[in-house]
């Protein structure tokens, strides 16, 4: 098996200036002859480096044009517009950086108005994108009987498991459920871009220490901590210790 990647990588053929012939219409590598420039490109004297066919080769850079752009980052957005190439294609999702922060592309629209999946940057009228690189997922806090929604902010990546405690608005919550557009799953991890909403509910008050030992236990009886008790003792300060052992 090595062997014969071995005599692949051999065989590897780099080509330079790659382009179809018009000769022997074949992608070859092509000597650049000459070259000078021509208004804001260069026209260049090459020869095919397969049937040695010499011509000319005019390249010209693309027409810049400006596209709005509706950036959207959580209840925020604002309009800018950026400049492309008049050929570069533009499809949905596709992810791009402006202003240090990342984009994807979620809406397209022709001069007509109507919604695309890819196009031309010069046949493009809007473009709307999200900040990719944090997102908001929803949230519902629960509390007792009463709720109210929230949100927090994470990167796309970040992963959360149902049943587990997390930190939210500087309390302790613990995951309920979460719901991911397909039904609230009670188990398992999700990574936040999949996430459309969490309920997290307030941990359970933790049990209060029930004395172990038979002393203990007949002690907090007195004291009434182990239920009723109509006749409760006040339990014994260091004081009331200190006086009866002095008593002895």
């Amino acid at each position: 098996m090595d062997e014969e990647v071995d005599l692949l990588e051999e065989e590897e053929e780099v080509l330079h200036n790659a382009m179809v012939c018009p000769s022997c219409d074949e992608f070859e590598g092509h000597d650049i002859l000459a070259s000078k420039p021509k208004g804001t490109g260069h026209d260049h004297k090459v020869r095919c480096q397969g049937c040695s066919h010499v011509y000319t080769v005019h390249l010209r850079p693309p027409r810049a044009v400006e596209i709005p752009f509706m950036l959207t980052d959580g209840p925020d957005s604002q309009m800018v517009s950026l400049e492309l190439d008049a050929d570069e294609v533009l499809d949905l999702d596709d992810v791009f950086e402006d202003g240090g922060m990342l984009w994807r592309v979620t809406h397209l629209e022709d001069p007509n108005g109507h919604s695309i999946t890819s196009g031309e940057a010069e046949h493009i009228r809007r473009v709307v994108a999200l900040r990719e690189d944090l997102i908001r997922v929803r949230v519902t806090l629960t509390i007792g009987e009463r709720s109210r929604p929230d949100h927090m902010v994470c990167s796309p990546d970040t992963n959360f498991s149902a049943g587990t405690m997390i930190e939210h608005g500087g309390r302790t919550w613990i995951l309920r459920a979460i719901h991911t557009g397909r039904g609230r799953t009670l188990r398992g991890t999700v990574q936040a871009n999949r996430i459309v909403r969490m309920y997290l509910h307030q941990p359970p008050a933790p049990e209060p220490t029930r004395p172990m030992s038979g002393r203990e236990r007949r002690q907090a009886w007195k004291e009434g901590r182990l239920g009723f008790n109509p006749n409760p003792t006040e339990p014994k300060t260091n004081e009331d210790q200190g006086k009866r052992r002095g008593r002895r």
